[in-house]
């Protein structure tokens, strides 16, 4: 029975020790040369057999760090460096829509998953709203795209955030000048929206990134 892995987990291992030295002698080596080396040349410089040494690049070939063509000399390329892993992607709700213009009630029913990467995502709670109008068009939000937002009941002056104004929701940037707060539009056309003493506002979360749709 194949080991169980939580969702998201990349499925290609860790480079080790070994095959990171590997790399970097094949790497040294086509910059001096401006070709790849033999197993015979790879195993000379790790100082260990040219079976070995073509172990350690069918290893790092299935990793997805290096490439080459079957039967064809010198046809070994990097194509990944070590530090370039894979993302791990996460699931995050999507309830709904927001409306980028006039403020509009979201539809908090849940319309599927996006899947975002977990260094975007991975620091608390998340939740994705697809954009409808263009009153933030300036901030590259269009009618379409899905805005992933992380719930907080608080944001700094200048975050886009979205709102709640009574019943209705809305993504705008946030203003504060002292006990003022305006929800600001990205586009022109648009008036802020000054958040009185009577109104009942709420910030369900900030915009930490933007999915553009299709064709975009």
């Amino acid at each position: 029975m194949a080991a169980n892995r939580k969702p998201g987990r990349p499925t290609v291992d860790r480079i080790t020790d070994a095959q990171r030295q590997t790399l970097k002698e094949v790497r040294e080596f086509i910059a001096r040369k401006k070709y790849s080396p033999t197993m015979q040349e790879l195993g000379a410089l790790l100082k260990v057999s040219a079976a070995s040494a073509h172990q350690l690049i069918k290893q790092l070939e299935r990793k997805g760090y290096v490439t080459r063509r079957l039967r064809q000399a010198r046809s070994l390329e990097i194509v990944r460096e070590p530090d370039q892993e894979i993302e791990t992607l996460v699931s995050v709700p999507l309830v709904g829509l927001v409306k980028a213009g006039p403020a509009m009630l979201a539809e908090e029913n849940l319309d599927g998953h996006v899947l975002v990467e977990s260094r975007v995502a991975g620091r608390g709670p998340c939740f994705a709203l697809t954009v409808s109008g263009d009153s933030m068009v300036n901030a590259g939000m269009r009618e379409g795209d899905v805005v992933i937002v992380r719930r907080q009941p608080v944001a700094e002056s200048g975050e886009i955030v979205v709102a709640l104004l009574g019943d209705e929701s809305t993504v705008k940037r946030l203003f504060i000048h002292g006990d003022r707060i305006e929800l600001r539009a990205e586009n022109k056309r648009y008036k802020p929206i000054l958040v009185t003493g009577e109104s009942e506002f709420r910030i369900l979360g900030k915009v930490i990134a933007i999915k553009h749709s299709a064709g975009r």
